[in-house]
């Protein structure tokens, strides 16, 4: 059994538990309090607090987390990246009061700076030789300046928009995050199993994202240059027809080049072009 910590609510969460759900594990979360199970699959979610979630892997509670790695950058705990994940994509960043004049990272010298992510600050502040006083806030930082707590914050950035919304401007951009599964490296050997089965169904899931299913009739003189035109991931299906003289070709292209690649082949005769999703690829 696989035990897999993940943030307890927000977008972290949900964008966790549809990754779960799209790799065939099924959750029941409906009555949940701090632990759900799956029916399908040998794994149970931890709901917790994104700031502990380092540490709950690291000493062996949970076998894996799936967390923000500015989270696992900050903690320092030992745990191990297994995969990023690419979504909770966010940056760190150091913002003022929209009305100073910034004339680079040199302002903040001597200044104070609230924020939730000293270990991170810290180290950005040793490596360009800035002298500031951090001041530890665990929530609203943003609201530091206008309540006279701190000169500037160093907080998570979306949009910007909350930043506007408090009178600040962005001025430095230190620290890019996502969400990443990690692990502490002390799987048994079951656990190592299991892990790898999640990777593989991952992957799969990966390279399905953004890819349709074509196919169509085509003259088979042209067929040599329907090929140039779909290179498939080993090479098209080619299938004859009944018409002398032609075949049915089918292939998976790219999303963003599939109306390119349709007026490529109707250009060479293509007829009938069906176009499907695609659920699943398995490499």
């Amino acid at each position: 059994m696989l035990r897999i910590a993940m943030q307890a609510k927000g977008r972290l969460n949900e964008e966790s538990m549809a990754l779960l759900k799209e790799i065939g594990i099924d959750i029941d979360d409906s009555k949940r309090k701090f632990l759900s199970s799956a029916a399908n699959f040998p794994i149970e979610v931890l709901y917790m607090r994104d700031d502990d979630i380092p540490q709950v892997v690291a000493n062996g509670t949970a076998s894996l987390g799936i967390v923000g790695y500015n989270e696992v950058a900050e903690k320092g705990l030992p745990v191990e990246i297994v995969k990023e994940l690419g979504f909770g994509a966010c940056r760190i960043s150091l913002a003022i009061p929209k009305n100073e004049e910034y004339n680079g990272p040199a302002w903040f010298n001597g200044k104070r700076i609230a924020t939730s992510y000293p270990k991170i600050l810290k180290d950005y502040l040793d490596k360009n030789g800035i002298k500031a006083d951090i001041e530890v806030i665990t929530g609203s930082v943003e609201i530091a300046p206008a309540a006279g707590i701190a000169d500037a914050i160093f907080d998570i950035v979306s949009s910007g928009g909350t930043l506007v919304s408090n009178g600040l401007k962005e001025v430095e951009k230190v620290f890019f995050s996502q969400a990443v599964l990690i692990s502490s490296g002390k799987l048994s050997e079951d656990e190592k199993n299991l892990l790898e089965e999640m990777l593989f169904r991952m992957e799969s899931e990966k390279v399905s994202r953004g890819k349709k299913y074509i196919l169509m009739n085509l003259p088979k003189a042209s067929l040599e240059k329907a090929i140039q035109i779909l290179p498939a991931m080993r090479s098209p299906t080619v299938m004859p027809l009944a018409a002398e003289g032609w075949c049915s070709l089918h292939s998976v292209v790219d999303s963003n080049d599939l109306w390119d690649k349709v007026r490529q082949l109707k250009a060479i005769g293509a007829e009938g072009i069906l176009v499907l999703n695609v659920d699943k690829i398995i490499l």
